[in-house]
């Protein structure tokens, strides 16, 4: 039985292709990805995802592109998807943010479009390559399911795909059963992923510090695709970060919008070890400790961003948090 958490080597192969392209230094990247030479001659072999990770960010250094060197000269310098993310981060709904995305990528000349389409009970993705473009059936296949995967990070559940359609052939890797969970159609003319239409209308349960979080290891999360639903405690984060200022929500708002009674939602919560205070606590702690990363905001300024009237609280609240002084925590994780 394939091991679902391994890459084929015949993935491997085609990466160093794209970077071998770009001058980067197949040795150096194999060496860095401690994968041994050996196996690229074995067609059947497969590399633990780490590994297969750590090429692929070994890649991105040597080439300075977050395509892989697999845009035939077209490169994303390393931060742009972090841009795209940021620019979406705040939309109300996955349609919206899909739509956001979709436009930041227009900003470059690339041979590559993607569409986001709606009818009735179904959506899709489609996809529009050149047919000039070196391993374009990488390209299309790699979009494809890293887009389906970062749209389940940003509702907190997997949107599975109903079918796959591609407009070229199956070829000889037969691999596609590790990437897509669903029926894969080839030779269509098209290239497009179906989905239920219901997940555009999912609302975002990520925020800004949950994307600065995803960002130190968004390529692994990706690459893993194990989205799991978001449970309680995540969805009452998710409401509060929408309207999140100096204040939190009464836990009665709270209620009225996950439509349980206090007395269920304080039951449900106990069961899973927490409470609404611990939640709101926890949301303080760690808008805390992303603007005590931000060096041109005081502590005082950050006393008052997370609602606190006088400094002195903030410092007793943080230190009971972490215990640690927020000008201790700074120096220690930030150097300031």
């Amino acid at each position: 039985m394939i091991n679902r958490k391994s890459i084929a080597i015949s993935r491997v192969i085609r990466v160093l292709q794209g970077a071998a392209r770009s001058g980067a230094s197949i040795p150096a990247l194999l060496e860095t990805a401690g994968i041994p030479r050996r196996l690229l001659d074995d067609p059947d072999a497969r590399i633990e995802r780490d590994s297969f990770i750590r090429l692929m960010l070994a890649v991105m250094q040597q080439t300075q592109d977050e395509f892989l060197g697999f845009g035939q000269g077209r490169k994303s310098k390393p931060g742009t998807f972090s841009m795209m993310a940021h620019a979406v981060i705040n939309c109300s709904n996955l349609e919206k943010a899909v739509q956001r995305g979709i436009k930041f990528y227009e900003l470059f000349d690339l041979q590559v479009h993607t569409t986001l389409h709606r009818e009735g009970d179904i959506g899709w993705l489609e996809v529009q390559a050149s047919q000039r473009l070196d391993f374009r059936e990488v390209i299309i296949e790699s979009l494809m399911m890293l887009s389906l995967r970062f749209m389940s990070w940003l509702v907190g559940k997997a949107v599975e795909p109903q079918q796959v359609q591609l407009d070229f052939g199956r070829g000889t890797e037969g691999d596609y059963r590790s990437i897509f969970t669903c029926p894969v159609q080839f030779d269509t003319g098209v290239n497009r992923v179906v989905f239920s239409a219901e997940f555009l209308d999912l609302p975002l349960v990520q925020n800004q510090l949950s994307l600065s979080r995803f960002l130190k290891d968004s390529l692994a999360q990706l690459i893993d695709g194990n989205i799991h639903n978001v449970g309680l405690p995540a969805q009452i984060r998710a409401i509060i970060s929408k309207e999140y200022g100096n204040n939190f929500p009464d836990f009665s708002e709270i209620c009225e919008k996950l439509n349980m009674t206090p007395q269920t939602l304080r039951r449900r919560l106990k069961e899973g070890n927490t409470s609404y205070q611990e939640i709101k606590d926890a949301i303080r702690k760690d808008a805390s400790v992303y603007y005590l990363s931000k060096p041109d905001l005081s502590i005082d300024e950050i006393a008052l961003l997370m609602g606190f009237s006088e400094a002195s609280s903030f410092h007793r609240a943080f230190k009971k948090w972490t215990g640690k002084t927020p000008s201790a925590y700074r120096r220690e994780y930030f150097g300031d």
